[in-house]
């Protein structure tokens, strides 16, 4: 199969069920492949992390979106992610990040984690009661949206009763990121914009009117002490809800992600329970072996570049294969096994370079603070039939992911569910 058979093929759906053994046909091509004059494959750890690095490369921001597209209107959808630090460049990217970076320290994001943790305990507490005699619990329901979208609003300062809304609309608005969606219809994404977009600006006039202690109202106080160096209204409105949907939904697929592969592997989810394996590096192979974000892309921001060797036009896309990279055996040893004891660190999960996502450390945390201790209170929990992944091929994860979560307390028994897989039975945790 060459490149351009490849990318064809990404779009289709049994490759967003399982697009690991396309990205394996893709890595046999070379780290660097060419698919058309203006399209370039990027499939290698090493090349991957240098164009994601590398300044001359860049996202597709209004100014090369006019110089490729011409300048015309766009969908609300596509100019609201256009306003906000995913589809900047310097220096308006330098401008918009700094400020909402400052919130993300690792002093301040570490402070985060008992509230974190009390926020997990009364997760699992409605898991068990709405678990009791056998009945299966939607982990994704109950627990992987709840506790990111609730810790990402608590930082945002957006009150609690409005939290569960905003799953459905920021679920709509993430399909224009979607690899080829600029040909899908955007009705529906652009309506998730408007809604979000009209939420949060309600929010913003309701801190300068009142103000409060919290991300927006701090952000809206830098507003109006600076106008001319500070984040605009607009922006200000875009990077809320970029903060929003990207607070929860990357870590929701974490979550997701993670639980099944705990199904998956009786030996780790042991070693995860008794301590013997530290939370963090579990989490850390997940993002490498499964991860929520499976790839990106960059766009040539002047003339002259080149990928080992393989030139990129002015305004030439570079599409780069996260989860490719993170598979790639030239960085990993055996990287096809899932491994949370390799001695090989890291990951392309996050992005790499100015992109590099903003709330990695709090996602990290919220997942290294979970699954000790939904294994602590569910020792003997099981995955029931019925796991349903999303139809995406960028966002990979769960929308619905059925657990017995069993006796809270009770000793795990391996074995007594059956053999893993068996049809019908559910997979041991």
């Amino acid at each position: 199969m060459d490149a351009s058979a490849i990318v064809d093929r990404l779009t289709a759906p049994q490759t967003r069920a399982n697009p690991y053994p396309l990205y394996e046909q893709a890595r046999e091509l070379g780290p660097v492949v060419p698919v058309t004059d203006t399209l370039v494959l990027v499939n290698g750890y090493a090349a991957a992390d240098r164009v994601l690095r590398d300044r001359g490369f860049g996202m597709m921001d209004h100014e090369a979106s006019t110089a490729v597209f011409g300048d015309g209107p766009e969908a609300p959808s596509w100019e609201l992610f256009g306003r906000s630090i995913l589809h900047s460049n310097p220096p308006v990217h330098t401008r918009l990040r700094g400020p909402i970076a400052a919130v993300f320290t690792p002093r301040r994001v570490a402070a985060l984690e008992p509230a974190i943790t009390r926020a997990v305990d009364r997760l699992l507490v409605g898991m068990a009661e709405s678990g009791r005699e056998g009945a299966p619990v939607d982990f994704m329901d109950r627990f992987a949206f709840p506790l990111p979208v609730g810790v990402i609003c608590e930082l945002l300062g957006v009150p609690e009763e409005d939290r569960y809304r905003f799953r459905h609309p920021a679920h709509e608005l993430t399909r224009v990121l979607e690899f080829m969606s600029a040909d899908t219809d955007t009705h529906a994404a652009d309506r998730a914009a408007h809604e979000l977009g009209g939420y949060f600006a309600d929010l913003v006039a309701e801190r300068r009117a009142r103000p409060r202690e919290d991300l927006i109202g701090a952000l809206v106080r830098l507003r109006d002490e600076d106008p001319e160096q500070a984040i605009g209204d607009a922006e200000l409105v875009a990077n809320l809800v970029l903060l929003l949907v990207a607070g929860f939904e990357t870590t929701t697929n974490l979550l997701g992600n993670g639980l099944a592969l705990l199904g998956e592997y009786p030996d780790v989810r042991g070693a995860l329970a008794d301590r013997s394996l530290p939370a963090a590096d579990f989490v850390e192979e997940v993002l490498r072996y499964d991860p929520p974000i499976q790839l990106t892309s960059r766009i040539a921001l002047r003339d002259g570049l080149s990928i080992d060797g393989v030139p990129v036009p002015r305004f030439g896309e570079v599409l780069v294969m996260i989860a490719a990279a993170n598979r790639d055996p030239a960085r990993y040893r055996d990287p096809q096994r899932f491994d949370p004891w390799r001695a090989e660190s890291g990951s392309l999960s996050f992005g790499a370079g100015i992109h590099f996502c903003v709330g990695a450390m709090l996602a990290r945390l919220e997942a290294a603070v979970a699954f000790p201790r939904l294994l602590d209170r569910f020792p003997a929990a099981t995955l029931a039939p019925g796991a349903i992944r999303h139809d995406r091929l960028l966002f990979r994860g769960y929308g619905e992911l059925p657990v017995v979560v069993g006796d809270p307390g009770a000793p795990d028994r391996p074995g007594d569910q059956g053999a893993p897989g068996s049809p019908g039975d559910p997979s041991p945790l």
